[in-house]
């Protein structure tokens, strides 16, 4: 190709997806969408900061933050100076519970 055939090449190639300037046929346009699989339950669970859930149970003495201090042990134990108040009715674990576990 000379560089005349090519410009015109590259001009019909880059032009040819322009036939619709009113964007009605668009691929993002579809109004014929599935509605979703199931039921909602967005807002039927309970907090992630309760004790049972997925922040406050890291917490729990077989969680991960809760299990890590039970092996270290000494005061960090779940009945130690420090691990007994991040109990569920401890100082820290209380106040979780009460601000922000029951809020819904």
């Amino acid at each position: 190709m000379d560089g005349d055939n090519t410009a015109k090449t590259f001009e019909q190639g880059a032009n040819s997806a322009l036939k619709e300037n009113e964007m009605t046929s668009g691929i993002h346009e579809s109004v014929k969408q599935t509605p979703a699989a199931g039921e909602k339950t967005t807002g039927t669970g309970g907090s992630i900061f309760s004790k049972d859930g997925a922040v406050g149970s890291m917490f729990n003495a077989d969680g991960a933050l809760g299990g890590t201090a039970q092996k270290i042990g000494g005061p960090l134990d779940k009945e130690g100076m420090v691990g007994q108040h991040f109990n569920a009715d401890g100082k820290i674990g209380g106040m979780v519970q009460e601000n922000l576990a029951n809020k819904k």
